[in-house]
C-alpha cells in the first residue's frame, strides 16, 4: 500500500518515495519482498502519489494498482477487489523490512486473516511514533497483514505477534525517519 501523501513527515515528497539509506522506501519494501518468497507483488497507488505511480511504472517486478484515494481500508478493497485467495499487505513505510522476516510471518501463517503486531513498548523504547488509538493489549499494528479478502467473521483472524524492530518502525513523522536512518545504517 503507497497511496499516502505522508503529510506528517512535511517535506516535499510522496510518502513512499522519502529515502531512508540512500532508497526510497518503497523500493526498500519492495526489494524485500523481492528476497521473500512471495512471488507476485503488487503496488496500490492512488491520485495523491502520481510521482510514486511513474517511480513503480519502471520497475518490471511490480504490477501497479491504481486506487481511488479514499483512505487505506477504502483503497485496500479496491486492490483486493479482484482477489480471492489471502493477500499479504505491506505499508510503504516500513524500511526496515527484510525477506526472512516476511518468509518468517508467512510461515506463522495458518488461515483466515491475520494481523501483525509489535508490543507498543518497543517502539516507545525506539522512540518511534505510536497511535495510542490503535494500540490494543499492549500491541501496536506494524503495517503488514494477511488478508483475505470478502472475509467478515472476525473470529477467525490471527494476531501475530513479533519482537523484531524492523516491523517497529513505520516512518510517519521527520523522527521516525531518523531513527529508520540510524537502523539502517549499522
Amino acid at each position: 500500500m503507497c497511496g499516502g501523501a505522508g503529510t506528517r513527515l512535511d517535506i516535499p515528497t510522496e510518502k513512499p518515495l522519502v529515502d531512508v539509506g540512500g532508497t526510497p522506501m518503497i523500493d526498500r519494501v519492495l526489494d524485500a519482498l523481492a528476497a521473500s518468497g512471495i512471488t507476485t507483488r503488487c503496488a496500490a497507488v492512488s491520485p495523491q502519489t502520481p510521482a510514486t505511480h511513474r517511480h513503480l511504472d519502471r520497475r518490471d517486478d511490480v504490477t501497479v494498482l491504481e486506487t481511488p484515494g479514499d483512505g487505506y481500508v477504502a483503497d485496500l478493497q479496491t486492490a483486493l477487489s479482484d482477489r480471492t485467495t489471502p493477500v499479504m499487505t505491506l505499508a510503504a513505510d516500513l524500511p526496515l523490512l527484510a525477506g526472512s522476516l516476511l518468509d518468517r510471518i508467512r510461515t506463522a501463517y495458518t488461515g483466515g486473516s491475520m494481523t501483525v503486531v509489535v508490543p507498543a513498548v518497543i517502539k516507545r523504547h525506539l522512540g518511534v511514533s505510536v497511535a495510542s488509538a490503535t494500540v490494543v493489549d499492549g500491541q501496536a499494528p506494524t503495517g503488514v497483514n494477511i488478508v483475505v479478502p470478502g472475509e467478515t467473521d472476525a473470529t477467525d483472524r490471527q494476531t501475530y505477534v513479533s519482537y523484531d524492530i524492523r516491523l517497529a518502525v513505520n516512518v510517519n513523522r521527520v523522527r521516525d525517519r531518523e531513527i529508520a536512518e540510524a537502523i539502517a545504517c549499522e
